[in-house]
C-alpha cells in the first residue's frame, strides 16, 4: 500500500530511541522526511545519517519554548513546513495514586500535557492552511484501562487524551487528523525499567515478571518496535483521512474492552 506520505515533513518528539525512534523509522522508509529530537544531540545526528532525507534537531521540548524552538530549526533544516507531528516524550516514575501530592498532580500535566499542546500549537495553524496535516500522540493503555503503579502517568496521559479529543472535532474539516497510539506491552528501554521496578517491588526476579506478563497477553508475546511504528505510519498516512480522534490499542489484545 502506497502511504502517500513521500516528500512529507515529519517531526517526530523524542525519537532518538524507543518508541519515537521505531516511529520515524518506519515514516522515513515510506518517503517522509523526518526530523529526528532529543536532547541527546549527536545521537540524533548519528540517526539523521542512517535516514534518507532526515536531519536531526537537538533540544528540550519540556522548556517553555523548547517545541517552538526546535519545530522552527527542523522546518528551516528541512526546508519546508511540518506535515506530520508525532507527541511523544518520557514517561513519569511509578508510583500509587494514594500518594500523589499536589507537585506530582502537577508534574503529570508539566510532562505529559504541556509539551504537546505547545508542540501541536505550533504547527497546526500551518497544517490548517494547506488544508493537510497529521497530529499523532504516543499515548498509553492506561488511557483506556489504567495501569496499576502508574498513577502520574494515567492522570497525564488521560488529560492529553482530552484535549487530543476535543482537538479532532475542531479540525476534521480542515483535512487535519488527530489521533492517539496506545502501546501495550512493547519491548523497549521503558518497558523494561518498568519491569524491573516491579521486580524489585515484589521481590522476585525480572524474568518471572515478565513471564508473568506474557501471560496476560493473549499474542503470549510483548510487540516489537516495528510492528508499533508500522501502526504509527498507517494513521499517519493519507490512506488514513477519515480516522480520526481515535485512540487505537496496539497491545496484542491486552486491554480486553472495546
Amino acid at each position: 500500500m502506497d502511504l502517500g506520505i513521500n516528500g512529507k515533513a515529519a517531526f517526530v518528539a523524542a525519537s532518538t530511541g524507543g518508541l519515537g525512534l521505531a516511529i520515524a523509522r518506519a515514516l522515513a522508509a515510506e518517503g517522509a522526511r523526518v526530523a529526528i529530537t532529543g536532547r541527546r544531540r549527536e545521537r540524533a545526528e548519528r540517526i539523521a545519517a542512517e535516514l534518507p532525507g532526515a536531519v536531526a534537531v537537538g533540544g528540550d521540548l519540556g522548556t517553555p519554548a523548547g517545541a517552538a524552538e526546535a519545530v522552527d530549526r527542523a522546518e528551516e533544516a528541512l526546508g519546508q513546513p511540518i506535515d506530520i507531528a508525532v507527541l511523544n516524550g518520557p514517561g513519569p516514575k511509578p508510583g500509587a495514586a494514594a500518594a500523589l501530592g499536589v507537585d506530582e498532580i502537577a508534574s503529570a500535566f508539566d510532562l505529559l500535557v504541556r509539551p504537546h499542546h505547545a508542540l501541536v500549537s505550533r504547527v497546526l495553524p500551518g497544517m490548517r492552511e494547506r488544508r493537510w496535516g497529521r497530529v499523532l500522540a504516543v499515548g498509553s493503555s492506561g488511557v483506556t484501562a489504567p495501569l496499576p503503579n502508574l498513577a502520574v502517568s494515567n492522570t497525564g496521559r488521560a488529560a492529553l487524551a482530552g484535549y487530543l479529543k476535543t482537538l479532532a472535532a475542531e479540525v476534521a474539516l480542515d483535512a487535519v487528523t488527530v489521533n492517539l497510539l496506545l502501546p501495550g506491552r512493547i519491548a523497549t528501554d521503558r518497558v523494561a525499567e518498568l519491569d524491573s521496578a516491579a521486580a524489585k517491588r515484589r521481590g522476585t526476579t525480572l524474568d518471572e515478571v515478565q513471564l508473568e506478563s506474557r501471560r496476560t497477553i493473549p499474542a503470549r508475546r510483548y510487540g516489537t518496535p516495528e510492528e508499533f511504528g508500522a501502526a504509527a505510519a498507517f494513521l499517519c498516512s493519507a490512506p488514513a483521512s477519515y480516522i480520526t480522534g481515535v485512540a487505537l490499542r496496539c497491545d496484542g489484545g491486552l486491554i480486553r474492552s472495546l
